[in-house]
């Protein structure tokens, strides 16, 4: 299977733009560009022409982490608080919570919230701070301060409110959390992330007064992409070290109501330096494609920057891409020395390369 990286897919630039900053695809289809201490949005068609005049922008406080909304408001994840604010400024509605701890950082959100497309809800993580007659089933202790935390809980609010919906406890103890909806909006993936037990990954339905689990990835995968047009999930499990038998990159594609993965792909076979190649995350370009990106090493030559280009239905690899970032609607962006590129794949009757597949501008 690694010879599959000798196969070349051409890439013709859509455009280029110069930016500053993380570049992502938000809610509404708009672009959000995070800065150190910012985020701006822009309308996406707009900005990758070049203009730099966003419709909404948020000054981030200290610790943390925002995701801006389709109606150009923003939700505002904090070490004690969660909260939906307009494009204007104005705070709409404000759910306390424990505050979480940062061991030797000032404390902060361990991840981002996340808004639904539909615009109906709002998922976040918050802590459990167990009172001191419970602590001795807390998983995780502070001696200075004299804290000690439950398991985490996966919050479903009302986007328009704030109340809580329905919450469930998640498999972390103040570790990262990454949460993504697809795109219609009627399934919500989550992966938590703690240190030695690496990632823990699942998707759920929201339903009147609990978020129902519909199946869950496989030992250590992070949930990374849907498949548009599908019920497809994409699941990753890195190799992270952390134990003899951790030297695994695997990617599994499910269907979200089925709890066995439809097809599995053990990265490694891709390799001609295992113990070098490192794949990093996976995104869903199209219905038919996904992007798996990473650093990995061709036959007889050193370890570069590559991503694959991959079937969505089987995970069967296809040939090799370089510097791709998914957009979700069929493009992808590249960032090289500041400046940001845009691609696709070619259309029917374009002219293919050997490989049957062509990228054009």
């Amino acid at each position: 299977m690694r010879e599959t990286g000798d196969i070349r897919i051409d890439a013709v630039p859509m455009g280029a733009t110069d930016h500053d900053g993380r570049v992502r695809v938000t809610a509404g289809g708009r672009i959000g560009v995070w800065a150190d201490d910012r985020v701006d949005v822009y309308e996406r068609e707009a900005f990758l022409a070049g203009a730099r005049e966003a419709v909404a922008g948020w000054a981030l406080p200290p610790g943390a982490r925002v995701e801006p909304t389709a109606d150009g408001g923003f939700v505002v994840a904090e070490a004690s608080r969660v909260r939906a604010v307009t494009g204007d400024g104005e705070t709409r509605w404000e759910l306390p919570h424990d505050a979480w701890h940062g061991g030797r950082r000032p404390p902060g959100a361990p991840g981002a919230p996340a808004p639904s497309p539909c615009g109906r809800f709002v998922a976040a993580t918050v802590p459990t701070l167990l009172p001191e007659e419970h602590a001795g089933r807390a998983i995780l202790r502070y001696d200075e301060p004299k804290l000690a935390y439950g398991r985490d809980r996966l919050l479903l609010l009302d986007a328009r409110t704030g109340a809580v919906l329905a919450e469930r406890p998640v498999a972390a103890v103040s570790g990262a959390a990454d949460l993504k909806w697809r795109a219609d909006g009627a399934v919500l993936a989550a992966s938590f992330w703690t240190a030695w037990y690496s990632w823990a990954g699942y998707w759920m339905e929201p339903a009147p007064g609990a978020l129902r689990v519909l199946g869950a990835g496989g030992d250590r995968h992070q949930v990374v992409a849907f498949v548009p047009g599908s019920s497809r999930v994409v699941t990753l499990r890195r190799a992270e070290f952390m134990s003899l038998d951790d030297e695994r990159y695997e990617l599994a594609l499910y269907d979200a109501g089925d709890p066995s993965p439809r097809a599995e792909l053990d990265l490694n076979d891709l390799s001609w330096d295992v113990e070098n190649d490192d794949f990093t995350h996976a995104y869903a370009i199209d219905a038919r494609h996904l992007l798996l990106t990473g650093d990995w090493a061709p036959r007889g030559g050193a370890v570069e920057p590559t991503h694959w280009l991959l079937a969505a239905d089987s995970l069967r690899p296809l040939g090799r891409l370089r510097y791709p970032r998914a957009v979700g609607d069929g493009t992808w962006l590249t960032h090289d020395s500041g400046h940001l590129h845009r691609w696709r794949l070619g259309l029917s009757g374009e002219p293919p390369t050997a490989d049957g597949i062509r990228a054009r501008r």
